[in-house]
């Protein structure tokens, strides 16, 4: 039983991981839809969850952040330059309609992945907070 719950919360965890990952490339995209030459990317959603689940968990470290001044804040930044997300690599956007200034962004496609991963992740927080609610009510007596 408890391995059945290990498993089920360390699946909802990494596909959790990887859709805030992507929703920070579809970010990326978004507000670079002015800059020149700028190529829109994405993962394969699908394709980077099985690889990390392949590799139990094996996602990419996240990039560090460059410190030019010790009174700057350690972190982490998501990798959105040729890079993985969960063992996958990012792929350029298929151009829809060319642009004069080289940028692949099309809006309406950027913003219509947005919303798509960003309603997916609300489901799976749904899906464990149902999955914890359920443990609570068969832990306390009744």
């Amino acid at each position: 039983m408890v391995s059945k719950l290990d498993d089920f919360f360390r699946f909802n965890e990494m596909a959790l991981n990887l859709r805030a990952q992507r929703q920070q490339v579809l970010a990326s995209n978004i507000a670079n839809a002015d800059t020149p030459n700028y190529k829109a990317r994405d993962v394969n959603f699908a394709d980077a969850l099985k690889n990390a689940l392949d590799n139990k968990g094996g996602a990419m470290p996240p990039l560090q952040l460059a410190r030019t001044a010790a009174s700057h804040v350690a972190g982490t930044a998501p990798d959105n330059g040729p890079g993985s997300i969960g063992g996958s690599p990012l792929q350029y956007r298929t151009v829809t309609q060319g642009s004069v200034d080289g940028n692949t962004v099309d809006l309406d496609v950027e913003r219509n992945e947005f919303v798509d991963n960003g309603i997916r992740y609300e489901a799976g927080v749904t899906a464990v907070n149902g999955q914890i609610k359920a443990m609570i009510n068969a832990i306390q007596p009744g």
